[in-house]
């Protein structure tokens, strides 16, 4: 698929996790608002990839501070974990890739565990696809 300025991009099969925040109007809110339905226009790198993919649920963690980069540092030490495009929604940090790719679905605990280290006292938490929708204010 073609990802904005990041041109050609091939992806296998499998699960894809994508790390965000959610600084800008309407907060997070808002943002998984947008990422849970096919954007007409994309703007970010994820929305190229929502026009092929579905999304399965979202871990989130209301923060004042920028979690987003060390859970993707985090999520690419987990076991089976790899960059499937670099520079994937990092083309304004240092960081690799904010988009990781696994053969199978990662374990929720394990996924929990990563993301709370990385985040300190902070717990993720997990929305499914049905909370999810709720959550983002989206008919179910």
């Amino acid at each position: 698929m073609r990802v904005g300025a990041l041109g050609e991009v091939r992806i296998a099969p499998g699960f894809l996790v994508y790390v965000g925040s959610a600084r800008g109007p309407g907060g997070l809110r808002a943002r998984l608002a947008h990422h849970a339905r096919i954007a007409t226009r994309p703007h970010w790198h994820l929305d190229y990839l929502r026009a092929e993919a579905c999304v399965l649920g979202a871990w989130l963690c209301a923060s004042p501070d920028l979690l987003e980069h060390g859970w993707a540092r985090a999520l690419e030490r987990i076991r089976g974990a790899a960059i499937p495009a670099a520079g994937f929604g990092s083309s304004d940090c240092a960081c690799p890739a904010h988009l990781f790719w696994f053969a199978r679905r990662p374990c929720a605990a394990t996924f929990r565990r990563a993301l709370s280290e990385a985040s300190g006292a902070q717990v993720p938490r997990y929305l499914g696809t049905r909370r999810l929708q709720s959550f983002a204010g989206l008919a179910v």
